[in-house]
């Protein structure tokens, strides 16, 4: 019994191997070859690249783009709740407002930082 339990997650294995394998096989034999060194550089236009890529922002630019994320992604929470604010009752209602308020308080933090200054 036990070993037909193996042979299940064997098989499961295998077939998950072969969905990942597959399609990379299938691309790599099938993708048409860049015969011309043109092909190589950065661009197709044919413009060499010149300078460097690397350039070096403020950590400012990266604080509120993450600030924007986690506010984002934070009231998409606030969705599901809404849908169904009538039959959860007055608890429900503290709870979102609580999770509001703490919402509110990482929004204060960041303003008083700097975070969500651009200068």
């Amino acid at each position: 019994m036990v070993l037909v339990d193996w042979l299940h997650v064997a098989v499961f294995a295998v077939v998950g191997t072969l969905m990942a394998a597959l399609p990379l096989a299938v691309v790599w034999l099938l993708a048409p070859r860049a015969p011309h060194p043109q092909k190589r550089l950065t661009y197709e236009s044919g413009v060499v690249p010149f300078g460097q890529a690397w350039a070096q922002f403020n950590v400012r630019y990266y604080l509120f783009a993450l600030a924007f994320v986690l506010f984002e992604v934070e009231v998409i929470y606030l969705f599901p709740w809404a849908v169904v604010f009538r039959r959860l009752g007055r608890f429900a209602f503290v709870e979102a407002a609580l999770f509001i308020v703490i919402l509110g308080l990482g929004l204060l933090y960041a303003w008083r930082t700097g975070a969500l200054e651009w200068t």
